[in-house]
């Protein structure tokens, strides 16, 4: 297969491979930006790989960075841009079922291919916009599933993170995952438990984006991943993902927030259980901040009060995404979106008076008091008992 144009992001980088390729050596692009291309999806990393070693793509071009010159990449500088060029390498084992022991730079393109994960990440373009496909990846394309490079089981157990981005790009491409590499996946399950918590995080978080994230999540329970998942085991029950599944068929998060509120605060965790599992996960505090004020929301979202709506209006637009994710009726959610936008105020800020104000005009003194007498007003705002006017909650503080 060849390609006579080329995506904007590859014709920048072109004169790259060709000066390479001027000086002697070979030159492609490779993975992910290739399989887009080939799908017509947009591009977002662009990888070179090259049979030149590092030294010798530092003395082709002028500017040039060493970002991971122990694995044989080095960053050239072009135009403003920046290209990673990594030399083909051949890998060792994986005594920690994460990263190889050793790599060896090689000139051989195949050598290097064959190291990939998956079919449909192992392809290689050249300038001239030829697809170099070794392992009938364009097949599987065709076929729609994601196929291991060589033996699944090899592939898996040199790092066990390849069985998470298996379900990724299945529910990414809305493929299916082939028998031997499902198979596989199912045995080798418990390799999971080696991996780190982040690197896990990073592609569960993508799986659920993925436009067939119900399948993945399907596939999951099935092969038997689920207790090898960050987390105690049993916490999370089957059901729960199951039920996600069918949620996700229809509708699916569009941002990290969405994915970990959808993830946790929908699974009936007790509050102590909800704090274990997202300490668990090391998410950033602004997310643990947001599945932990949403939980309690979505839990009695049919019996929502004013008070309830205006303590979460900053994390409105998740709330709303959550709940139409999850199935609730429009209706329902045209309410409660319509209850956000007649909030009288949306924080303490906009109130129309201030502690300040109150002690400046003699109506309280610091101490606990002015606090209780301030929140007394932010409730009766908020419920609409008074309206937001100076010289109304002035007397309203009088009378407290």
């Amino acid at each position: 297969m060849q390609f006579k144009e080329l995506p904007a992001q590859l014709v920048a980088a072109k004169p790259i491979l060709e000066k390479i390729n001027e000086a002697g050596f070979e030159a492609y692009f490779v993975g992910g930006c290739v399989r887009d291309m080939i799908l017509g999806e947009e591009l977002h990393d662009v990888d070179i790989a090259s049979s030149a070693y590092p030294e010798e793509i530092k003395e082709i071009f002028e500017k040039t960075v060493d970002t991971g010159i122990q694995h044989g990449t080095v960053m050239v500088l072009d135009h403003g841009e920046g290209y990673e060029i990594t030399t083909f390498r051949t890998e060792s084992t994986y005594t920690d079922f994460r990263r190889p022991d050793s790599v060896t730079f090689v000139r051989s393109l195949s050598e290097d291919l064959k190291r990939r994960d998956f079919t449909i990440n192992a392809f290689a373009l050249d300038a001239d916009g030829t697809v170099i496909d070794l392992f009938n990846g364009l097949d599987d394309l065709e076929k729609k599933q994601i196929r291991a490079v060589g033996k699944a089981k090899e592939r898996f157990t040199e790092d066990a993170l390849r069985m998470m981005r298996a379900l990724r790009f299945a529910a990414k491409l809305d493929f299916s995952i082939e028998e031997a590499t499902l198979e596989a996946l199912a045995e080798l399950a418990p390799n999971l438990e080696k991996i780190a918590v982040e690197r896990i995080q990073v592609e569960f978080e993508k799986m659920l984006m993925g436009q067939a994230a119900g399948r993945s999540l399907m596939t999951m329970v099935e092969v038997g991943l689920l207790p090898y998942f960050p987390g105690k085991t049993g916490r999370i029950k089957a059901s729960h993902l199951l039920a996600l599944a069918n949620y996700l068929e229809k509708k699916q998060p569009q941002n990290f927030a969405e994915v970990w509120t959808l993830y946790l605060a929908t699974a009936g965790l007790g509050a102590d259980e909800l704090q274990q599992e997202l300490r668990t996960w090391k998410l950033s505090r602004e997310i643990m901040s947001t599945v932990n004020r949403l939980a309690p929301t979505i839990e009695k979202v049919d019996d929502l009060s004013v008070w309830d709506l205006y303590q979460i209006n900053d994390l409105s637009e998740t709330f709303l995404s959550v709940l139409a994710i999850i199935g609730v009726d429009e209706s329902v959610r045209l309410s409660i979106a319509e209850q956000f936008k007649a909030l009288p105020i949306h924080s303490t800020k906009e109130l129309a008076v201030s502690g300040g104000a109150l002690i400046q005009a003699g109506i309280a003194q610091p101490g606990p008091a002015l606090g209780k007498i301030l929140s007394d007003i932010e409730h009766a705002v908020v419920n609409g008992q008074v309206e937001n006017e100076k010289s109304v909650l002035f007397d309203f503080a009088k009378g407290k």
